[in-house]
């Protein structure tokens, strides 16, 4: 009597080791995704430092851009399959070391030849060996009622490490600049920064991640090995995953619009450089809100609803600024703004959780997810070349019309999408 009263007194106990042994190999997860990206941008922020340290052309930086984007694309189904060959536990702090050693040789400033052999190393780092494996810790770390939370605070936290990180560095800069530094001189400790932080954060996460098969809450997950084409038929036979596919196809569409914004603002409204710059960067800092608390309330109210909520909202305040004069109030402009964006990134934080909606066999949930991906991210490909078509076809604030109306179709699609997911998983749920 006396043991069976130990254990059952010791059970809460037990319980909450494992959720705070469980949220701190989350929070490393974090860290790795909020690093391993930024490395790979610098051009957002220092593009041109970047072209008079390496003595390239605009033309040459966006060729090595361009391969990287090619190797995502291309690497989003492998990633997958990849996923669920090999631990996670392997794969994400190789993942990390490999951008962090290629940025080590980046910060070298070696010759112009070797830049695409950076990126593409680059590419196979944060796409092949990385984005799968993160997806699927994250799910295998979370319960099922936490999908929303985790998924959420994944895209929201990853965003607040960003920005903590890129004030870092742009500190740095300002420091090096103002000591009169070269190019190469002041970008070189901004790249330490990334590649070691990267290296380190490589470590932890092979020390203190479970190994592959490790479920929520402690249980070891039973895998049937399973090969690439017969995984590809159990996932045809699922279409919940193929209407997620469509969800993200949409939904990563209203947030890809958020990068014109600066643009729009200028030469649609006429703003200059510093206001533009200031409500962009306001934006970026609803991430942290959109996507947390997003995924709170995912959790709260179910995932499904506040995503189609979120599509919606944003939907609504993309024909806002489609109807608003051209000399319209700054604020409302604002406004506007910051509500696409946070709705943007609520989006963002919750269509992943649907994924635990689709019931995928543990043994292909890898896979799932890149293939989800491949489909999920094609707009990187197409939508740069339809807003730059549609500008070229009607310059100023009415090509930006056109533009965004595409998006609102695209919303409203999305947002159907949703409620269509939602009521299929209710019939499937429902079925003996």
């Amino acid at each position: 009597m006396i043991d069976t009263f130990a254990i059952a007194a010791g059970t809460p106990v037990l319980q909450k080791k494992q959720d705070l042994k469980r949220y701190f190999q989350f929070a490393l997860l974090l860290l790795a995704a909020g690093t391993i990206y930024p490395m790979l941008y610098l051009r957002q922020n220092y593009e041109l430092t970047i072209l008079d340290a390496f003595r390239i052309s605009k033309e040459e930086l966006e060729n090595s851009y361009a391969m990287l984007g090619l190797i995502y694309v291309i690497s989003y189904a492998p990633s997958g399959w990849l996923a669920d060959k090999i631990s996670v536990r392997i794969l994400i702090p190789f993942s990390l070391t490999l951008v962090g050693l290629l940025g080590l040789w980046f910060a070298t400033f070696p010759d112009r030849q070797f830049l695409p052999l950076i990126f593409a190393g680059w590419g196979i780092g944060a796409g092949l060996t990385f984005w799968a494996a993160l997806i699927k810790s994250v799910k295998m770390l979370a319960k099922r009622e936490e999908q929303g939370r985790f998924f959420g605070i994944l895209d929201g936290g990853r965003g607040l490490i960003e920005a903590l990180l890129a004030t870092a560095a742009l500190s740095i800069f300002a420091y090096m600049t103002h000591q009169s530094a070269s190019s190469r001189e002041a970008m070189q400790p901004i790249v330490h920064l990334y590649s070691t932080g990267c290296l380190l954060i490589a470590v932890l996460i092979f020390v203190f991640l479970e190994k592959r098969g490790q479920a929520a809450d402690g249980s070891a997950a039973r895998q049937d090995k399973v090969g690439l084409f017969a995984g590809l038929r159990i996932l045809l036979g699922i279409p919940q995953l193929w209407l997620m596919a469509f969800v993200i196809f949409t939904g990563y569409q209203l947030f890809w619009v958020t990068y014109s914004f600066s643009s729009f603002l200028r030469q649609g409204h006429g703003m200059d450089a510093m206001a533009a710059g200031t409500i962009t960067v306001i934006k970026l800092w609803m991430r942290p809100i959109g996507g947390i608390g997003g995924g709170f309330l995912g959790n709260r109210f179910s995932n499904e609803n506040v995503l189609a909520v979120a599509m919606l909202l944003a939907t609504a305040g993309l024909i806002g600024l489609m109807i608003l004069p051209q000399h319209a109030d700054t604020y409302a402009l604002l406004a506007l703004v910051m509500l696409i964006g946070t709705m943007t990134y609520t989006i963002r934080g919750l269509y992943w959780a649907l994924l635990d909606k689709c019931q995928v066999p543990a043994s292909v949930v890898g896979l799932a997810i890149g293939v989800v991906s491949m489909i999920g991210y094609l707009p990187d490909i197409f939508l740069p070349k339809i807003n730059a078509a549609l500008l070229g076809m009607y310059p100023g604030l009415g090509g930006f019309k056109v533009y965004y109306g595409y998006i609102v179709l695209c919303g409203v699609l999305g947002a159907a999408g949703v409620f269509y997911f939602k009521k299929s998983t209710k019939k499937e749920r429902a079925q003996p």
